[in-house]
Order: structure tokens, then sequence, then C-alpha cells
């Protein structure tokens, strides 16, 4: 191989890093403003929460069609069909927090604002530093799913200190997402931006209500 070859090689890989890269936030974006549409519409017709067994059949069916349909152009409707219900289980939630304390409205958005502080601090980290990040996978992995589960069991057996102790939980594994996906993004391990997108979007979610429930219980005012 010439070393013009491998300057050519190289351009096009810093094309298609920065082409995912923007890609990845442009849908990203605009799945936020459509999950915050969905949501506000959840909170104007006053929908109810559809409840822990819908939420999760739901959010695994609409993931499972994205990942099948990722590399389609079907999958970009797949991707807005998942966050645009996400959206509208997020509805109740924050309606729930805005009738329930005095200062519901201070909460939610203390903690729209802790997320975005948290999302776009780390995300520029792993993009100026371009740090590699994937020695994180197996334990995001096998701590997600234990947070998960012991989620599960939280909410079933109604034990509010371990539902803290979840949400604390949640909150350093989205964080820890959010540096591995990027990473993976700039350093090949990720090529597909929906599901850069996906993984993104989950980690944001999780982050809102994680930071959502710690400023309930500590600051919440009946």
């Amino acid at each position: 191989m010439t070393p013009m070859t491998r300057t050519a090689q190289g351009r096009e890989a810093v094309l298609a890093t920065n082409s995912l890269i923007r890609n990845t936030y442009i849908l990203l974006s605009v799945t936020l403003l459509f999950s915050a549409f969905t949501a506000a519409l959840s909170m104007a017709f006053n929908l109810p929460h559809p409840g822990l067994m819908l939420t999760l059949v739901g959010y695994f069916g609409l993931l499972f069609v994205t990942v099948k349909l990722r590399n389609s152009a079907w999958g970009l409707l797949s991707v807005f069909a998942l966050t645009g219900f996400m959206g509208l289980t997020l509805g109740p939630i924050i309606s729930f927090y805005l009738t329930q304390f005095s200062n519901g409205s201070e909460l939610v958005v203390m903690a729209m604002g802790g997320t975005a502080v948290i999302f776009l601090g780390l995300s520029s980290y792993a993009l100026t530093t371009r740090k590699d990040f994937s020695f994180m996978g197996g334990f995001l992995m096998v701590g997600i799913l234990v947070a998960f589960l012991a989620g599960l069991g939280a909410v079933i057996f109604s034990i509010p200190a371990l539902m803290l102790a979840v949400s604390s939980m949640f909150i350093l594994l989205m964080a820890g997402l959010i540096l591995y996906q990027t990473s993976a993004m700039v350093h090949g391990g990720e090529t597909n931006y929906i599901m850069a997108t996906i993984t993104l979007y989950v980690s944001i979610f999780n982050l809102f209500t994680s930071l959502l429930h710690l400023l309930g219980f500590s600051m919440g005012e009946d």
C-alpha cells in the first residue's frame, strides 16, 4: 500500500466518522424534540401512565424493530415511534411532579438542566480528547442489567430506599454510556447513526428521570 493510498483511506475514514457524528446529533436533536412534543400531548390530555409492563413491552418491542430496520429508511420511522412512545410515558411522570410538589416546576427544570450539562459535558470531553472508552463496555452491560433488575424489584416490592439507590446507579451508568457511545463513534466501534442515536437517547431519558426522582426526594416541597 502506497503512502498516497493510506492518506486517501485516512481521509475517507475521517469523513465517515464526521458524517456519523453529524447525522447522529441531528437525529438525536429531532427525536428529543419529538419526544418532548409527545410528552406535552400526554400532559395536555392528562393521559395516565401506561404502567410498568406495557412500558417495557412497548420499549423493548420498538427497540427490537429499530435494530432490525437500522440499515433501511424504515429505521428512521421506528426511531420516531420509539422516542415518541417514550415521550408519552414521560408526560405522566412530569405531570406527577408538577402536581404533587409545590416546587414541581423548579424540580423539572433542574432535572432538565442537570441532564443537559452532564450530556454536553461528557460528549464534549469524549469528542475533544478522543479517548477510547471501549473498555467500559462489559462493565456497563452488567451494571445496567443489575440496575434494571434492582429497579424492577424496587417497583414490585415498593422499596423506596432501593428506588433511590437504583436512580443513583442509573445516573452513573448513563454517564458512562454517553462516554462509551461517543467514543465508539469516534473510534469506529459504532458505524450506524440510528443505533448511536437510540443509545444516546436512552441515556438522556434515564438521566433525566433518575435526576428528577432524586431531586423530588431530596428537594421536593409538598
